[in-house]
């Protein structure tokens, strides 16, 4: 995977937007104004996402291209080094999660929206 193939892939979510919050190299990804991504667009590519706090420490333990999260929050955030080590498939489905645990967390009114898009 590449920046642009990450990039389109968190954009597909519904209700994603991207900006520069923090400074011109962390790209970050929103639902409805509430971060589940990141990613590092200087040096090495990586992205951080939200996670399930007992899967973030099982990811870790299995992946050595899952770390904490780089300065997040690291009870809920891991950092994946995109290096090729782990299938693409499987960091779709942690950018899905990532994206679900966030909306699991919205207002209802805001889960209403989302579903009728």
């Amino acid at each position: 995977m590449n920046i642009e193939t990450l990039r389109e892939y968190f954009l597909s979510k519904k209700k994603t937007t991207e900006s520069f919050p923090f400074d011109d190299t962390t790209l970050v990804f929103k639902v409805m104004d509430k971060m589940y991504g990141l990613m590092n667009l200087e040096g090495d590519l990586s992205i951080n996402l939200k996670c399930d706090p007992e899967e973030a420490l099982t990811l870790r333990e299995q992946y050595p291209a899952v770390i904490p999260g780089y300065h997040m929050n690291k009870k809920y955030w891991n950092t994946v080094m995109i290096d090729g080590s782990i299938e693409e498939d499987l960091i779709r489905k942690w950018i899905d999660d990532s994206y679900e645990l966030v909306v699991a967390k919205l207002k209802r009114s805001q889960r209403s929206e989302l579903k009728k898009i």
